[in-house]
């Protein structure tokens, strides 16, 4: 389970680029794991995108995440679904997905890393570390909040939120074991440079 380098898709934050092109830049830039994220698509749109995107991922050995929508993940095959704490509850998916899935778990405290371990996630994502774009009111829980996360939390430990080439470095010393990024790379007009700056920087530090 490589999680170093976490590039999540989102078309508005993507200058209006597909989840597609976006995804297979940021795998030709060194993308680990590829989250789809898109909170007005319908179902079959989704699971349109998602086969592709399953296609593509395979080929670069990556893993695919569907974010909130469990039964899309399933249906084309995925390597996991990520929830929120809206989303359906960590202990209910691991029921109807069975242990050999991924599930990860946002959190924003160590209560709630605590939870998620409980009810049987396999990586959890700590946010939002710095203030971001990506977001409508975001908690920021800083460099602390990811270390206390880091501190009780057994599971592998993601960060996000305002992440970008220049502060990697800051939370992989806090304890995270990758990040996880939205704007720092499908906003820029390179998303393959883009993501290939941000594996230079977590070499340096990983």
């Amino acid at each position: 389970m490589d999680l170093k380098l976490y590039v999540i898709t989102d078309e508005k934050v993507g200058l209006g680029r597909s989840h597609i092109f976006l995804a297979e830049e940021a795998l030709k830039g060194g993308a680990t794991v590829i989250q789809l994220r898109d909170k007005e698509k319908s179902g079959r749109e989704l699971y349109r995108i998602g086969v592709r995107i399953r296609e593509l991922t395979r080929r670069y050995k990556a893993l695919f995440i569907v974010n909130d929508r469990l039964d899309i993940a399933m249906a084309v095959g995925a390597d996991g679904v990520h929830l929120g704490a809206e989303d359906l509850p960590v202990s209910v998916a691991r029921r109807i997905a069975g242990e050999n899935f991924l599930i990860g778990a946002s959190v924003s405290s160590p209560e709630e890393a605590l939870l998620a371990e409980k009810e049987g996630a396999d990586y959890i994502s700590a946010q939002s570390i710095f203030k971001t774009s990506s977001k409508e009111d975001v908690k920021v829980i800083g460099l602390e909040g990811l270390r206390a996360i880091v501190n009780v939390s057994s599971l592998p430990v993601i960060a996000i939120g305002g992440i970008d080439k220049d502060n990697v470095k800051d939370v992989i010393r806090n304890g995270a074991k990758g990040i996880a990024v939205i704007s720092a790379a499908v906003s820029k007009e390179d998303v393959k440079k883009a993501v290939e700056e941000l594996r230079e920087s977590l070499k340096k530090v990983l």
